[in-house]
């Protein structure tokens, strides 16, 4: 027999941490490769943590509602493996992949004199800047762990990589400078791991994004004609509602396919445009909030697009979304114009270089050939990362989308 850790997986693209919502186990429970052992909950989805080989669990390592970095070890399983000549059971195996994943470590090498962590540990130094020579560990042998990092943030006590003014990202903390305390009849709610994934990756966004903003208006009358005139025939022959949302997807896609700099991600020394058009869109739950992602949407019909649109915001809902399912998005488009809105400003889903809210069409009176006339409007409003993009190719994409939406039926965007 050997005892084996189970250990916290990557659930998402950019995901580092996960949030043990629910075990699905208990200590001494005998379970088959790929049983399901915990409920896992992150910023981008929720899911089940299946078991890596058949064995008798052994230690539960978090408790529910722990967060965990991705790595970091959950439970250990005892296993038919290795088996020793004697019979004896091996001790806990450590990979030096499962080590680096870890939230323990330094780990100190004599041959080389080096000094390693781990990369929970050194992504958050290298957020807020930490010098890690000057940290002292709490761990087994003097090891930095997340928690060591996370007493220093919320202590506002950091000490910084070399006093120097300059810094490779900028800090995120999404503690409070000044300590807030409640009051009588206050209500204290919990900041749930979904929440706080959500908070630190909208922070990091607005630290290091440079954000520019433009909107644009379009007069979508022959748009809501179409859409209005098929939509009973379209849901009662698919199953599914023909949206407006549906449209604003397709044209988006088709205007990214022409103006490619726009589907770019910032990489630091380099600029990565993306050959696959990926949109992410939000869903909310609750009080969640998820973006799964159109994959190919540019080689999709409205009524695929549609169909996507349908099914994942149903999977997000019951609770069925798949972690490949909110990875992969090149750019993002938020409908907020359900909620009313006529003009928003989005901040960007990182790492991608723009998001663009579509607002709430509505019958204004415009100037028409010299003449009033009542007609169906929106605005897009559009957030650039001004290092990738700057206003006249973001311009010119605006003025292309507004050009396909203005011209449906036309302009390739039938709806089969």
């Amino acid at each position: 027999m050997s005892i084996k850790n189970i250990t916290m997986p990557q659930l998402g693209e950019s995901v580092t941490e996960g949030t043990i919502s629910r075990w699905l186990v208990q200590s001494g429970d005998h379970v088959n490769k790929y049983d399901p052992l915990a409920e896992v909950m992150t910023d981008k989805v929720n899911a089940e943590i299946p078991s890596s080989f058949t064995g008798t669990i052994g230690k539960l390592l978090a408790e529910e509602g722990t967060t965990l970095a991705v790595g970091e070890p959950i439970c250990t399983i005892e296993t038919e493996e290795g088996d020793t000549e004697d019979g004896t059971v091996n001790t806990v195996e450590k990979s030096e992949s499962e080590l680096g994943q870890s939230a323990i470590t330094p780990i100190d090498h004599q041959s080389t004199g080096k000094t390693r962590y781990s990369p929970a540990v050194l992504k958050m130094s290298h957020e807020h800047g930490i010098d890690l020579s000057l940290v002292t560990g709490t761990g087994k042998d003097g090891r930095i762990t997340r928690k060591d990092l996370q007493k220093l943030i919320e202590s506002n006590e950091i000490p910084q990589i070399g006093n120097k003014e300059e810094k490779s990202s900028p800090s995120v903390d999404i503690k409070p400078v000044d300590p807030i305390y409640s009051k009588a009849g206050d209500i204290e709610i919990p900041v749930s791991g979904v929440r706080r994934a959500i908070a630190t990756k909208m922070l990091r966004s607005k630290a290091e994004i440079p954000h520019a903003w433009m909107m644009i208006e379009v007069d979508v009358t022959n748009l809501v004609k179409y859409r209005d005139a098929l939509k009973s025939e379209f849901k009662q022959r698919e199953g599914f509602s023909l949206t407006y949302f549906a449209f604003f997807i397709k044209a988006v896609a088709q205007a990214l396919k022409e103006f490619p700099m726009i589907n770019s991600m910032w990489a630091g020394d380099k600029i990565i445009q993306k050959k696959d058009i990926n949109i992410s869109i939000a869903v909310a739950k609750e009080e969640e909030l998820f973006v799964p992602v159109i994959k190919h949407a540019d080689e999709k019909s409205i009524k695929g697009i549609a169909r996507d649109i349908t099914d994942l915001a149903k999977k997000v809902r019951n609770g069925t979304l798949k972690s490949d399912e909110t990875q992969g998005g090149t750019f993002t488009i938020n409908n907020t114009g359900s909620f009313g809105s006529v003009q928003s400003i989005g901040i960007i889903n990182h790492p991608q270089a723009a998001i663009l809210q579509v607002e709430s069409i509505i019958k204004r009176p415009v100037v028409v050939n010299d003449g009033i006339a009542i007609r169906d409007m929106v605005n897009l409003c559009l957030s650039l990362d001004h290092r990738v993009l700057d206003g006249l190719i973001c311009g010119r994409f605006m003025q292309r989308v507004k050009e396909i939406l203005e011209n449906i039926p036309k302009e390739n965007t039938s709806v089969y």
